[in-house]
């Protein structure tokens, strides 16, 4: 433990968030030379390489989208009988162009749409009794179901939390633009030619909803009281513009690293450590990704230095794996687990480092669902970092949000 320098952790995580990485999103020049940096690492400290064709890396599909300066929310609001407010939000404060938008403008009228579901076997439609083609939706992220307080009903409505489903469907209804209350940059979402998507906070809205008779929390609240639409027409134009550029060629990729164990009987066994490399790259402006997740990239590359100087002494054998695409579905990992270099069944153990950065607290996720693996993290904690330590248990029913939900 002594070995691993903080310093060196440091200096790792401020590279890695630098302009020279581009903000890391997967299939990028940025994130490849990032992959390529940690790869050469990994050569350095004599660890077998269990990627491609001899090399560290594992290669997927993986398309992404650039996004560009240019992006735009504009709102007109009416005062009075006869005269409007033409009101335009600041980027970043106000709103995010979509990291899977499609290039272009729209305007037109806004439809709250609730949660954008169409569930017939539900008996819910948020598209029943409103007109959408051709306008802009606002709408929900997630479903009106919770997974801790109604887990049963909450996994029929599960298909419908996603991000992909919500814009296929309203695509699918004619919809040309979408005002997504879900105010972050977040290119977890398919790209669909022809939507123009932003990414939109409270400012915007709080405008939506001003003069329309009831707040949207109270809309909301509802919806989930009594499962039923609320959609309407707020009697707003909007306007939204963004500048993207998408690459539906993008190759994404993982970088692996093994350590054989010592022990003849046990070096079959063996233990991963995964942390994703990959950030959000640029909307427009530089993502640094330092927390989410240089932290956990760089937390892995000590413990593989200080794993490869103790070689001899690990009984197991020991996988690293930095994963791509995290931010862009949780694809690396998926891959990963579809296309394993080590049989599924010779591993034992999968230990996730997830945004680790920030703060003085630990917070194990899952950690009281595997007591065993707790028992070493809280034994070490006590011996060596003397920090606060938080465990949790999870059912993770939600769609998969880091790359342990697959494991």
């Amino acid at each position: 433990m002594h070995g691993i320098s903080s310093h060196t952790l440091y200096s790792y995580v401020k590279d890695l968030s630098s302009e020279k990485y581009e903000g890391r999103l997967t299939g990028t020049r940025g994130y490849n030379d990032a992959a390529q940096w940690a790869a050469d690492l990994f050569k350095l400290w004599k660890l077998t390489p269990l990627g491609d064709r001899g090399s560290y890396f594992q290669d997927f599909p993986n398309p992404y989208t650039l996004v560009l300066d240019g992006g735009e929310v504009t709102i007109r609001v009416p005062v009075g009988k006869k005269d409007t407010l033409r009101k335009s939000y600041r980027y970043e404060d106000d709103f995010y162009p979509g990291s899977t938008s499609d290039a272009g403008s729209v305007t037109a009228d806004v439809v709250y749409v609730g949660y954008g579901i169409t569930a017939p076997e539900l008996g819910y439609d948020d598209y029943s009794n409103v007109d959408v083609r051709g306008k802009i939706v606002m709408m929900e992220p997630e479903i009106p179901i919770s997974p801790d307080k109604q887990p049963e009903l909450f996994r029929k409505w599960r298909p419908y939390s996603f991000h992909d489903y919500k814009m296929k469907n309203a695509f699918a209804h004619g919809v040309a633009g979408v005002l997504y209350n879900y105010h972050i940059v977040n290119p977890n979402c398919v790209f669909i030619r022809g939507l123009v998507i932003s990414y939109v906070g409270r400012n915007v809205i709080n405008d939506i909803f001003l003069g329309t008779g009831t707040p949207r929390d109270t809309l909301v609240q509802r919806i989930r009281r009594n499962l039923t639409p609320v959609s309407f027409s707020t009697g707003r134009t909007a306007t939204i513009r963004c500048t993207t550029e998408h690459h539906p060629e993008g190759i994404g990729r993982n970088v692996l690293a093994y350590l054989e164990g010592s022990d003849p009987a046990l070096k079959n066994e063996v233990i991963i450590v995964g942390a994703h490399l990959d950030h959000l790259g640029k909307n427009h402006l530089l993502m640094p990704g330092a927390n989410d997740n240089a932290s956990g990239a760089a937390v892995l590359l000590g413990c593989a230095e200080a794993t490869a100087q103790m070689s001899g002494l690990t009984r197991q054998s020991v996988l690293f794996i930095l994963f791509g695409a995290e931010e862009q579905g949780v694809k690396g990992s998926e891959y990963y687990l579809a296309h394993p270099p080590i049989p599924i069944a010779r591993v034992k153990a999968f230990i996730n480092l997830e945004s680790i950065g920030r703060g003085e607290k630990l917070s194990v996720g899952a950690g009281k669902n595997y007591p065993q693996l707790w028992d070493v993290v809280d034994r070490n904690n006590r011996q060596y970092i003397h920090r606060s330590l938080v465990a949790d248990s999870t059912a993770n029913l939600g769609r998969p949000r880091q790359d342990a939900a697959h494991f």
